[in-house]
């Protein structure tokens, strides 16, 4: 059984840097892919980066790009998200998923119904 804990979420200033962190259990689990989905108050979930494991490659959704990083661990099962230059809109619960279908195609990255397991979630909160 796979289970995804995420860490490091809080409440930080605009301006401000946090860093998640996901640990995916299983020493025998190797996912296709990896990344981070969030979702606001009256809001649909949304995608925001992912990494595709075994390429590193990275995919991010245009709301984050340029402030927010995806790297990975392969050797820890673990997906980090640097975010940097937060705004009060980032505020959010983060999720982190995993999936192991595979399809080569960018698109597929950012479907969260692609991704067979997920976590319990982290608060971010940036006040203005």
């Amino acid at each position: 059984q796979v289970q995804l804990v995420e860490s490091g979420g809080g409440l930080v200033q605009a301006g401000g840097s946090l860093r998640l962190s996901c640990a995916a259990s299983g020493r025998t689990f190797r996912p296709y892919a990896m990344g981070w989905f969030r979702l606001a108050p009256g809001k649909e979930r949304e995608f925001v980066a992912a990494t595709r494991w075994s390429l590193g490659s990275t995919y991010y959704a245009d709301s984050v790009k340029g402030r927010f990083t995806i790297s990975r661990d392969n050797a820890k099962n673990t997906v980090n998200l640097q975010m940097n230059s937060l705004k009060p809109e980032d505020t959010a619960v983060y999720y982190c998923a995993a999936r192991k279908i595979i399809m080569n195609y960018s698109s597929s990255f950012y479907d969260p119904n692609n991704y067979e397991y997920w976590g319990q979630g982290t608060q971010v909160t940036v006040s203005s």
